[in-house]
């Protein structure tokens, strides 16, 4: 793990020579795999590296560990409050949509934790605008997978240095890195509402889909859910779908 450590780290300071822009940027969450791209990001560039803690009706455990990651790491941080912001806006839309009727009752869940997803990402731009920095996403080999992140939220970044690494394999680099054991063994999950876990869910484990993409035997009610999953969610991970381009046809 510690090639691969001086690898990511190598490649991180090699994007932003060739990207030219100053430094790079990570959501802080507190869990496993925003830790490790913190912890990485402030070794490839310790003066030009910045996490950024985006609490919104989060636990206050999150906080926490998040804090933890700093004094961990050393990384340098600021903290955006979106709670008003996420209440002001979805409250504002739900309202307007339920004027006419069409609020969808059974799609709130979803709709309110994936506009939370979007202003951090909106957060994050913002931020990496100021500092001409890169934003660097979080997600890791399983999640890119399934697809397990919002379109336009956390998957919204400009690198994504974890898609190579299981979730086995990032708690292996965090543990390399010196990432404090309860963010390792910290559940699973996204923050996107009470008691929510990853695995609960997707309705499968990280160590099923992880020996499923490392070629293991697997059962076969979860290779089906694993499958479904990359299937469904192939949209996440293409540019946006454009029709032919009708220019080369003759206009009669």
């Amino acid at each position: 793990m510690e090639q691969h450590i001086e690898q990511l780290v190598q490649w991180l300071r090699e994007t932003v020579k060739e990207t030219k822009t100053n430094g790079l940027v990570v959501g802080l969450s507190g869990g496993i795999d925003s830790t490790v791209v913190a912890y990485l990001i402030k070794k490839a560039l310790p003066d030009q590296s910045l996490s950024v803690i985006m609490p919104c009706k989060s636990a206050e455990s999150d906080a926490n560990d998040a804090k933890l990651v700093i004094e961990g790491s050393g990384i340098d941080h600021v903290t955006v409050d979106l709670t008003e912001q996420h209440d002001a806006l979805f409250n504002n839309i739900k309202g307007q949509i339920g004027a006419k009727g069409e609020w969808n009752e059974d799609k709130q869940q979803l709709a309110d934790a994936n506009l939370r997803a979007r202003l951090r990402m909106s957060t994050l731009y913002t931020i990496a605008t100021n500092y001409n920095y890169l934003v660097v996403g979080t997600d890791n080999a399983a999640e890119w997978y399934t697809g397990y992140f919002t379109k336009y939220g956390d998957g919204g970044v400009d690198l994504v240095p974890l898609t190579h690494y299981t979730k086995s394999e990032v708690r292996e680099l965090g543990k390399a890195l010196g990432v404090p054991q309860q963010i390792i063994e910290k559940p699973p999950s996204a923050g996107l509402w009470h008691g929510q876990t990853d695995e609960e869910e997707m309705g499968v484990t990280y160590d099923t889909i992880d020996a499923f993409l490392n070629g293991e035997s697997v059962n076969d009610d979860d290779a089906q859910t694993i499958e479904k999953m990359h299937e469904r969610t192939a949209h996440k991970r293409a540019l946006p779908k454009s029709p032919p381009n009708f220019h080369h046809f003759t206009l009669e």
